[in-house]
């Protein structure tokens, strides 16, 4: 026949929308040309394909060769397309005779010798192909980025002459061989925390409602070191939550490691970061850090030192949990459910307050440091916690205190209490459902009217300490919020008490 016709998927945001490859072979000059709305990785399929053919000791046909990648106004990148373009030619001139050809998708870069090399975004293309009910053929190479998935659809090829012999019924594919993901073991624990018990109060109480929290204090003394232990005192990500989080690795620059499957991430971006590394981008766009991030933590260090505007774009995926990138040519929607945790200096040279050592910065030079952050912004964090300076004899004890596993457990138990009431955590309930859950008593009233008087509170931070109260009544197993919940919250708003 001189039609083939086979399938195959491309890359949109974390999606694998389907690509019919459409090959004709006619008579004519020879040449070789690509429709469909290819880029330029694309175009230079036909010359891997030539090659790749020329070597596995198959003639090229020196014919009239056009191939169709529909639908035509979707953009088509990078190599993934050589594997189909590579079997729609063999099938066309009479090389492969496959009669089922509507039951597979292929996806895979040819390398000149004909093997196949990885792609990027496997995972999303084995996703959807397997619930579409097709079976997948992919590159051997890279294919243990979905080892955990066992699906008995999938199939790996190391070359194109043993998809050849496949198709022709010579030769047996082997499935990618399964491997269970396995966690490596916690390196980093709140044991080996000292002193700064407030802290790990706070950090708890985060965790229990996926609150947003920013650390203050000097320099040295622990706020990176409690940051970055946070993921280890979060719940267990379900299925669907890490699926979601490796199809965005899947499709990012950095790529998805089996491994690290149901862990919960943590992306630390420096301070010199760009917007459009921070939200994503690019003519084709890619996840930034705050998708990276989805399901985990988004650590910001150094606070006041990232670009002012750069920090504005956080405040979008903050309340809506998604980043919209729009380009000429396509338009993307990353998920973007991170949890914020920031780390800041009290002013520029770090010890304003510090009660060891003396500040050098005049009062204007603090309050321009800290208007680097903006109300609107800082309205979107739940937690303002010091961390103080610990004190000689402090740091000479031995470290004590409860260990992340115990921490965990406490936790837990308060999200479970959350999902039952609502199926979400307490950070996103909505003004509605707080004035449903958080129904206060007559003292809390006039507790919680008392402190909005005093500190000025915006309505999104009066709405945010009772969320951060409910989490508190939570972590005790409490039916309803009591005055000292609120208390406890008050004091988690260093930044409007300073205000």
């Amino acid at each position: 026949m001189s039609l083939a016709i086979l399938y195959t998927r491309s890359q949109s945001g974390i999606d694998a929308p389907s690509v019919r490859v459409e090959v004709h072979i006619s008579n004519g000059l020879p040449s070789f040309s690509i429709v469909g709305m290819p880029e330029t990785a694309v175009k230079e399929s036909k010359d891997r394909v030539k090659a790749a053919i020329s070597n596995a000791n198959i003639e090229f046909p020196t014919r009239r060769i056009t191939v169709n990648l529909a639908p035509a106004d979707l953009p088509k990148e990078g190599g993934r397309y050589d594997l189909p373009i590579a079997l729609g030619v063999l099938i066309a001139s009479g090389i492969i005779n496959c009669e089922t050809l509507e039951h597979y998708e292929f996806v895979g870069e040819l390398a000149l010798t004909g093997q196949l090399q990885p792609i990027r975004a496997l995972l999303p293309t084995a996703l959807s192909t397997t619930k579409s009910g097709k079976t997948l053929i992919c590159p051997q190479r890279g294919s243990d980025e979905i080892s955990f998935l066992n699906h008995p659809n999938i199939f790996m090829a190391d070359h194109l002459i043993d998809i050849i012999q496949f198709l022709n019924g010579q030769k047996v594919l082997e499935n990618i061989p399964y491997q269970i993901p396995k966690k490596d073991p916690q390196l980093n624990d709140f044991l080996d925390v000292k002193g700064q018990g407030f802290a790990k109060r706070a950090l708890e109480i985060a965790a229990a409602g996926a609150h947003n929290i920013l650390l203050i204090g000097p320099p040295g003394t622990g706020k990176t070191m409690l940051a970055s232990r946070l993921v280890t005192i979060l719940p267990e990500m379900e299925e669907a939550e890490a699926l979601e989080s490796a199809m965005i690795a899947s499709v990012s620059n950095i790529g998805f490691l089996a491994k690290n499957f149901g862990i919960r991430p943590f992306r630390a971006p420096h301070s010199t970061a760009s917007a459009v590394a921070l939200v994503g981008g690019g003519s084709t766009p890619r996840p930034g850090e705050i998708s990276l991030a989805h399901h985990g933590v988004l650590f910001l260090d150094e606070l006041p030192e990232f670009d002012r505007r750069v920090l504005e774009v956080l405040r979008e995926p903050l309340e809506s949990g998604l980043i919209h990138i729009s380009r000429a040519l396509m338009q993307s929607t990353f998920p973007a459910k991170f949890q914020l945790i920031a780390a800041m200096n009290p002013c520029p040279c770090g010890y304003h307050g510090d009660r060891e050592q003396a500040c050098s910065c005049s009062p204007e030079t603090v309050k321009r440091y800290l208007s680097k952050i903006s109300g609107p912004l800082l309205d979107r964090i739940d937690m303002h916690v010091e961390v103080p300076r610990l004190a000689p004899q402090e740091l000479q004890q031995v470290a004590s205190g409860d260990s992340s596993i115990a921490i965990a457990k406490r936790v837990q138990a308060a999200r479970v209490r959350q999902l039952n009431r609502r199926d979400k955590p307490n950070a996103y309930l909505g003004v509605r459902e707080i004035d449903q859950d958080c129904a206060l008593g007559v003292p809390e009233l006039k507790l919680l009217e008392m402190a909005q008087k005093r500190l000025n509170l915006s309505p999104r931070s009066y709405h945010r300490i009772l969320r951060l109260s409910l989490t508190i009544a939570d972590l005790e197993a409490a039916d309803k919020i009591l005055a000292h919940h609120i208390t406890e919250a008050l004091a988690f708003r260093t930044l409007d008490r300073e205000r």
